[in-house]
C-alpha cells in the first residue's frame, strides 16, 4: 500500500510527550501512527523541510555515504509489527531498499531511520497490508496534536 508522511506530531501520554510520525495510506481514511524518539522525529521533520543546517547530521551522513558509494535509496517498506510480550503494542520493522552498483539490496532498518532517509530523497514509502490492518488508527486522533516543529527546542 502506498503511503506518505502526513505529519510528525507530539502526543501526550501518561509517560510524558512522545513524538509520532503519521503515515497517510493512499485511498484509506485511517492512518498508521508510529511512535518514535525526539531525535528521530526531528530528523524526519528536517528532511521534509529540506533544511540545510551545514554539517550533516546522522541521516544526512548516511545518505551521503550511500550516494558516494554509488547507491541510491529506492524505496522504504514498513513491513511488519512484532507484538510485545506484555501486550502493550508492538515494534515496527522496516526494510530499506537500496540500489547499489552491485544490484538491489534490502537493509533491515528502524522505520524512523528509513522514513528520515525517505524524507530526504522523496523515495516512495509502502506499508504492507498486515501493518496497515494492525497499526491503523483514526486520523482525527492525530490531527489535533502539536506539530514537532512547533515544540520549543526540538528543531
Amino acid at each position: 500500500m502506498e503511503a506518505a508522511i502526513d505529519a510528525v506530531r507530539v502526543a501526550g501520554t501518561p509517560q510524558g510527550p512522545v513524538p509520532v510520525v503519521v503515515l497517510d495510506v493512499q485511498g484509506e481514511d485511517d492512518v498508521v501512527p508510529i511512535f518514535i524518539g525526539f531525535s528521530e522525529a526531528t530528523s524526519i521533520a528536517r528532511g521534509l523541510e529540506a533544511e540545510d543546517i551545514g554539517r550533516p547530521l546522522t541521516h544526512d551522513l548516511l545518505l551521503d555515504v550511500i550516494e558516494e558509494l554509488g547507491g541510491r535509496i529506492d524505496y522504504v517498506v514498513v513491513s511488519e509489527i512484532e507484538e510485545r510480550e506484555d501486550g502493550q503494542g508492538g515494534t515496527y520493522i522496516a526494510d530499506l531498499h537500496v540500489e547499489t552498483p552491485r544490484g538491489p539490496t534490502v537493509i533491515d532498518a528502524r522505520p524512523s531511520d528509513s522514513l528520515a532517509l525517505a524524507a530526504r530523497t522523496n523515495a516512495p514509502i509502502e506499508v504492507t497490508d498486515a501493518v496497515f490492518e494492525s497499526g491503523r488508527d483514526d486520523r482525527g486522533k492525530f490531527e489535533e496534536l502539536e506539530d514537532i516543529r512547533d515544540v520549543p527546542g526540538e528543531l
